[in-house]
């Protein structure tokens, strides 16, 4: 940690010299995850011809340097900073939740930088804002990563403590915010499954239950990178209260809206997680099918 706190001290432009010499090293040397990357892709966007492919793979690989540095800059980065290369639109709606006491569930998708849009979200809107996150098997990873997340005041939730967290902080006014587009591992994870990016994709059922069980509205969050350093973070309405109790309109939008930001920008989204595994099909899991659902959008 005291390493890369130190990294952290040097300015941006320093530490994109050094993402140049990662995304070299990682692209034509390592050939990090470019099989996956490829494939992923492809699948996709299947309308894309290969030299529409490869430019987005280049430019993902790019972001994806990009991020690695900027994630580090956040262990020692100020507010005034933060704020002016992480910008919100609709902040006013914003206000008028934080006026009338109405928390919010603030949801988010794996696009460059999503740390940045939590972390920056800590000191630009007008509430507190909770997150939820996985515990992950690298203490170093983790430590770090809690660092930076919560060193502007923000309330670190672990996955499998949503619930009583939920009930333990209702009469706080915040923003409860998740990034829930990857695969749904576990066994016990409840599963959502729609066609996303041409192919039938499962989700995590769980942000759907969090809609339901608070009956906060949902905002979507994009991003759109203006320039190297610099993104945007715009808000789109997943779903508003009151919610029914059997609909699953909440995560439904959450899969369109996140579909909708990858084609905007396909290069700005994690294309190195394996996304689409079938592991829930070999251990025959039960996934709720939007197909077989009755106003679910």
């Amino acid at each position: 940690m005291f390493f890369l706190r130190l990294l952290s001290r040097l300015p941006l432009s320093v530490l994109y010299l050094l993402s140049d010499f990662f995304f070299f090293v990682s692209f034509y040397v390592v050939r990090y995850r470019r099989k996956l990357v490829i494939k992923n892709l492809k699948n996709s966007f299947p309308e894309k011809s290969v030299h529409e492919i490869a430019a987005i793979e280049k430019q993902f690989y790019i972001n994806l340097c990009d991020y690695g540095v900027e994630m580090i800059k956040l262990l020692t980065m100020d507010k005034a900073d933060l704020k002016n290369r992480m910008r919100f639109e609709g902040l006013d709606r914003l206000q008028d939740f934080a006026d009338k006491k109405q928390s919010i569930l603030f949801l988010a998708s794996h696009q460059f930088n999503w740390e940045w849009l939590l972390v920056s979200a800590s000191v630009t809107f007008p509430f507190e804002i909770d997150f939820v996150y996985q515990p992950v098997g690298s203490n170093l990873f983790e430590e770090f990563s809690l660092q930076s997340r919560t060193r502007f005041g923000a309330y670190a939730i672990k996955r499998q403590d949503v619930a009583r967290e939920f009930v333990k902080r209702k009469h706080i006014v915040r923003g409860v915010a998740t990034v829930a587009d990857q695969y749904p591992g576990y066994k016990h994870d409840k599963k959502y499954q729609s066609d996303f990016l041409n192919q039938e994709t499962v989700f995590f059922l769980g942000t759907n239950n969090m809609a339901l069980m608070s009956q906060y509205p949902a905002l979507y969050y994009s991003v759109k990178k203006i320039k190297r350093g610099h993104y945007v973070g715009i808000p789109h309405i997943a779903g508003m209260p009151p919610y029914d109790k059997n609909g699953y309109t909440v995560i439904e939008n959450y899969v369109r809206q996140t579909e909708e930001a990858i084609r905007q920008d396909p290069a700005l989204w994690l294309w190195s997680h394996n996304r689409w595994k079938k592991r829930h099909l070999e251990r025959g899991e039960v996934v709720i099918n939007a197909k077989d659902q009755v106003g679910t959008k």
